[in-house]
């Protein structure tokens, strides 16, 4: 068997709490010690004793990728959002010198891997990769779904001020997730829009970045608007309970490589409308109402069927709950050591 270090930085980063943190922290455990793990950028001398390094975070605009190697090399792309919609996205002079050196960088990489078959697609066209050396292993659940006593559950839902019926949305407000339009749906039906995640409660960022400007703009306009409700970070057994109590989960997103909280959504058994995005329908499949994320018309009228149906929201869960199995880190583990073992 070869000899694999997988570099930790993720796990030290501003990453740690974030999509790459996640996914490497889930896929070191999943591994089950068959790698090395630490920080590579403390330890270069070890690295000519391995027969594969993998670098488990790319950034297009940092220089987070070394164009000399030591070994069979793998790198972790999740997606190039910024590639798709540079307008929302701008590198500056730096980044734009930063990319150039990530793409020579990249030349002589023996593998990527990548989260879904639309990342693969935007990477091979975007970077110039062949896709034969791009191989998918999609993500799992972070969170773990744990059903929770009703006495419990009244108890969070009159803690944070929860009215009986509510779209649940958790993440990130980037221009991607496209949370304006979903506001602006979710008022249009007069039902409350519940938001967790702490970037929803963040003041502590650049309002003049065209990247901050939906937050911006959110939080000047529904700061204070009762059927906006941004909770900020959740703990996790308050947020079971929240799942528990959610009418339905939106995923409202413009663009995702992949789209965690759509299959977290499924495991927790909450009908699901999302956006019909080509990763959002390869992760979900037929367990959601989809919409056209660029009408708000569109969000609410899917929004206000799921909501005003019972026997629809049955069978999206029942769908869910089964696509839901098709994920899990040890699926994610297997298929990424296979791509290890395969490099000659």
């Amino acid at each position: 068997m070869k000899k694999i270090a997988v570099d930790t930085l993720p796990l030290v980063s501003g990453h740690a709490a974030r999509g790459m943190g996640v996914y490497v922290r889930n896929l070191l455990k999943h591994l089950n010690k068959k790698v090395d793990s630490f920080l590579f950028l403390e330890n270069m001398d070890k690295l000519h004793d391995y027969d594969v390094i993998h670098y488990p975070y790319f950034d297009l605009f940092y220089h987070t990728l070394p164009i000399a190697k030591q070994a069979k090399t793998v790198v972790t792309i999740p997606d190039v959002t910024p590639l798709l919609y540079p307008k929302y996205y701008p590198p500056g002079l730096k980044g734009s010198i930063n990319f150039i050196f990530q793409k020579i960088a990249l030349r002589n990489i023996n593998a990527v891997i990548t989260i879904s078959e639309t990342s693969k697609k935007d990477i091979v066209r975007f970077l110039n990769i062949s896709a034969d050396r791009v191989f998918v292993t999609k993500l799992a659940s972070n969170f773990k779904i744990v059903k929770k006593p009703e006495q419990f559950i009244s108890k969070v839902k009159l803690r944070y001020k929860l009215p009986d019926e509510f779209v649940l949305y958790i993440g990130d407000v980037n221009w991607n997730k496209n949370l304006l339009r979903l506001i602006k749906a979710v008022k249009k039906i007069n039902r409350t829009l519940v938001i967790v995640g702490k970037s929803a409660v963040n003041i502590d960022y650049d309002k003049n970045h065209i990247e901050n400007a939906p937050l911006r703009e959110i939080q000047e306009k529904y700061g204070k608007d009762k059927e906006v409700m941004r909770l900020g970070f959740v703990p996790d057994e308050d947020l079971n309970a929240i799942w528990q109590l959610a009418t339905v989960y939106c995923m409202p997103s413009l663009y995702e490589g992949f789209g965690l909280s759509v299959v977290e959504a499924m495991d927790a058994g909450v009908p699901l409308v999302c956006s019909r995005t080509q990763a959002l329908v390869e992760v979900a499949g037929d367990a959601a109402e989809y919409f056209d994320p660029y009408s708000v018309d569109d969000i609410a009228r899917k929004l206000a069927k799921v909501i005003s149906d019972k026997q629809l929201q049955k069978e999206l869960v029942l769908k869910g709950k089964s696509m839901a199995k098709d994920y899990s880190w040890q699926k994610t583990a297997k298929q990424t050591l296979e791509v290890y073992e395969s490099l000659r």
